[in-house]
């Protein structure tokens, strides 16, 4: 999952993208809210962590622009403000979370697992495909019971397209969710991380749930299904 980090204060952002890929997380980072719009427009992201006073444009004014123009990304504010008023402010203007400065980075991680879950509403912090289940919490893979020890990058690969079983993803749609700017590996990569999913995960096993959809990617189901 891409996550992009909205916050003026240098040191902090970068904590916060050092924090969020060692959860696994693939992340850009931007210093004033003008440049969350350059960066939107080159990139999807499924959540955006988004400071409240930043220059240029503040983040209650970066959110209702994006929500005016029909972007419903995930948004997660971080506010010093805490008084009641602030915060309902943020939310009326579309934020899903808000998060008050000083914060525990046990707590960001927490709320960013609730927005990237999936939006039909799911509750729980497992997902499942057949025998597969990937713990969002522990960050741990099962194959009928059976532990995978799984890369940082294939875990977020795999969480990804368990998020979205049953939907064919290019290799495009790959790239923008699971990796950064900092990606310069091409579609081959992608490929290569494929082949190392479907060895991990569907190598042993009758039913295979990594599959290729010739000239338009790859989608995981259910083979039984």
């Amino acid at each position: 999952m891409r996550i992009l980090v909205a916050e003026d204060e240098r040191d902090l952002n970068l904590l916060i993208q050092k924090r969020l890929r060692q959860a696994d997380y693939s992340v850009d980072g931007c210093f004033d809210g003008e440049e969350v719009f350059d960066y939107l427009l080159g990139a999807e992201y499924d959540a955006l962590v988004l400071d409240i006073m930043m220059p240029k444009k503040d983040g209650i004014q970066v959110l209702r622009q994006l929500r005016r123009e029909g972007n419903q990304v995930p948004v997660l504010l971080l506010t010093a403000r805490d008084s009641i008023e602030d915060r309902v402010a943020g939310l009326d203007a579309g934020a899903d979370d808000y998060l008050i400065k000083p914060f525990a980075f046990e707590e960001l991680l927490a709320r960013l697992r609730v927005l990237l879950r999936k939006p039909q509403g799911e509750k729980t912090s497992v997902l499942r495909v057949g025998d597969l289940e990937l713990h969002l919490d522990t960050r741990q893979v099962y194959r009928a019971g059976k532990e995978i020890s799984l890369s940082s990058k294939e875990f977020s690969l795999l969480r990804y397209m368990m998020q979205n079983a049953g939907i064919v993803l290019s290799r495009d749609k790959l790239e923008q969710h699971v990796w950064d700017y900092g990606f310069s590996g091409g579609s081959n990569v992608i490929d290569v991380y494929i082949r190392y999913l479907r060895k991990k995960i569907d190598e042993g096993y009758d039913t295979k749930y990594l599959h290729t959809v010739r000239g338009h990617g790859y989608v995981l189901k259910d083979g039984g299904a």
